[in-house]
């Protein structure tokens, strides 16, 4: 039964025109990618203009889409599919998949309606269409989440306005006196004026630090002239012990050379008085 099942749903997926051969060795293991995308082409089939996102990259997207195509098929279908075995994307999931494709196929054998493939052009333009309800899918979401954000600050706001309401009562009932506001107001002119005048204050030890800093590193530039050309001096000047340098290294390694003939001699003769103390040796036993 399962083999009649899977092939009566690969005979009505080719005559309803699906544009990829599927065989039983799909559904062997789970397939969602495979089971997502019938399922958007078989919607798109009973609806082109359905708004169904077809985004599955995570599992929040893939229970939102079996869920949105499930509550599709049973409003515009009258279609009961169980999500579960769809979310499988195995062999349970073909019989979930007949269901819509006997429904399709059965309305094209009564209407009459031919076989006929998508052409490249159309699949092309359909591909295209599909990413841009992607994107405004995902905007959509970011839309959605801000909102409830912003839903959740201004609740909490209301919440406030118990007690905010009795202050600003009470503010707004008491009589206003000029004196009063022009000493607030007064004071509040002064101290802007001293933020003004310490933010003027700091950019002039602004300009202070950074001319301080020009004429440290003006300093530190000339005394690097300055060493500069004492080494290009030093490295031009021979020095006065030079020569004897030259001649006593030349002896050096005059001494050296006879030291590694005579140091190669003494260990020939050594290595030579040790056979013959093994041959004597080897004669008195």
């Amino acid at each position: 039964p399962a083999l009649a099942c899977f092939s009566d749903f690969t005979e009505m997926m080719r005559a309803l025109g699906y544009p990829r051969l599927i065989s039983m060795e799909n559904f062997h293991t789970p397939n969602f990618m495979l089971v997502s995308e019938v399922l958007f082409w078989l919607v798109k089939r009973y609806e082109p203009q359905t708004d169904i996102p077809p985004d599955v990259e995570t599992e929040q997207d893939r229970v939102f889409f079996i869920k949105a195509v499930a509550q599709f098929m049973a409003t515009k279908a009258h279609i009961k599919l169980n999500t579960k075995k769809l979310y499988q994307a195995d062999g349970y999931a073909v019989k979930e998949l007949l269901k819509i494709t006997s429904v399709l196929y059965g309305a094209m054998n009564t209407k009459g309606v031919e076989h006929v493939d998508l052409s490249e052009e159309d699949s092309s333009k359909f591909k295209f269409d599909l990413g841009s309800k992607i994107a405004d899918l995902k905007a959509a979401r970011q839309l959605a989440s801000e909102i409830t954000s912003k839903g959740a600050s201004m609740y909490d706001l209301l919440g406030k306005e118990v007690e905010l309401r009795e202050a600003r009562t009470e503010s707004l009932a008491r009589p206003l006196e000029i004196n009063e506001a022009e000493k607030v107001m007064k004071i509040a002119i002064n101290c802007v004026m001293e933020q003004v005048q310490k933010t003027k204050d700091m950019l002039n030890n602004v300009a202070l630090d950074e001319a301080s800093l020009e004429a440290k590193i003006e300093k530190r530039k000339l005394e690097l002239e300055r060493s500069q050309k004492r080494l290009q001096t030093l490295q031009s000047v021979r020095p006065a012990f030079m020569d004897e340098y030259e001649k006593i290294e030349e002896q050096l390694q005059k001494q050296y050379s006879s030291y590694l003939e005579k140091f190669r001699n003494l260990t020939y003769l050594e290595q030579l008085l040790d056979d013959h103390r093994r041959t004597e040796q080897e004669m008195f036993e």
